[in-house]
């Protein structure tokens, strides 16, 4: 459970999506940013339940595999963790209109409840029998991020930008290797899937 739970941690990415939440939330009252921050933060975990518990049937309903599942979901992680060791000079969301107040786009998804956890989810609930297991180590994750996002204001006041982006590139090369083995493990199931005589 905790293994699951530290790498729902790691892909919800709480720690680097500060800056966003931050800018996002700059034109709110600081009492309804916390509000808001619980808000967004619910729906994520509404979404990322509904696909532990759907996705199974939602991928059979598609006619896609598992190990389909795990190399598409290690190539997107993948891509979204070489953003977070090597960020855009400019920030592509900087010319959103940030005033007025974020409602699930993007707070909660894409940048808690984003494809590689969805992915991740999916793959992990198949792999992991047990719901009990599965719901457990995603409400730790969930809490987790829950408590860092809902202190970012202070977390920036103590790291600093530096602190933060410090942090977000050691996640990110966590994640790489993570991404890696779920790339590896989905083409190794493929590969046995279909070589001659099975």
């Amino acid at each position: 459970m905790l293994s699951i739970a530290f790498a729902l941690f790691l892909l919800m990415d709480p720690i680097g999506n500060i800056p966003f939440y931050i800018s996002f939330l700059k034109g709110v009252e600081p009492k309804r940013q916390r509000i808001v921050i619980f808000r967004e933060l619910l729906i994520a975990l509404f979404i990322i339940i509904m696909f532990n518990f759907l996705g199974d049937a939602l991928m059979e309903f598609l006619h896609v595999q598992d190990d389909t599942i795990q190399i598409a979901g290690g190539i997107i992680l993948f891509l979204l963790c070489l953003k977070m060791i090597f960020p855009p000079p400019h920030d592509s969301n900087e010319n959103l209109p940030h005033d007025s107040e974020p409602f699930i786009v993007p707070l909660a998804v894409p940048l808690v409840a984003g494809p590689s956890v969805l992915a991740a989810v999916m793959i992990y609930s198949k792999q992991e029998p047990s719901n009990w297991v599965m719901m457990g180590a995603i409400l730790i994750a969930w809490i987790a991020s829950l408590i860092i996002l809902l202190g970012s204001s202070l977390l920036k006041k103590m790291l600093g930008w530096r602190g933060i982006l410090a942090l977000e590139r050691l996640m990110g090369l966590i994640l790489i290797l993570i991404a890696v083995q779920m790339f590896m493990s989905g083409l190794g199931s493929f590969m046995a899937r279909h070589s001659p005589g099975t």
